[in-house]
């Protein structure tokens, strides 16, 4: 790497997210699960603003664990000696963009161009 990274402070940060993740997926899964409607004292708007609430946490869901993944994807780079290089490239990633969101795997280049395709 060109510029030395602190494996350490980017463990430790890593650690605590994914940490955190675990925590509130007890409220992630209430949040998704099916919601049961007194169809008789609940009008068709509030039936459908519950459905769509209901949506909208399954989508948070899967980019929380999206995020998961990626995380313990970075862990596990951290311990083969692979952490800061691009998984496409094999480029460094700038620290700027890991101090952003350590658990990223591409370069700035490769992600445009993947957004790109």
């Amino acid at each position: 790497m060109s510029e030395e990274l602190d494996l350490d402070y980017f463990k430790k940060r890593l650690i605590e997210r994914h940490e955190s993740i675990l925590a509130d997926k007890e409220t992630r899964k209430r949040n998704t699960a099916p919601k049961e409607l007194d169809q008789s004292s609940i009008g068709r708007l509030s039936r459908m603003d519950a459905m769509q609430q209901q949506q909208m946490s399954k989508a948070s869901a899967r980019l929380v664990e999206q995020e998961r993944r990626r995380i313990n994807t970075a862990l596990k780079r951290i311990e083969a000696d692979e952490y800061g290089y691009c998984i496409l490239c094999d480029e460094d990633i700038a620290v700027k963009r890991l101090q952003f969101d350590p658990s990223l795997l591409t370069c700035i280049s490769c992600a445009q161009n993947a957004e790109n395709v």
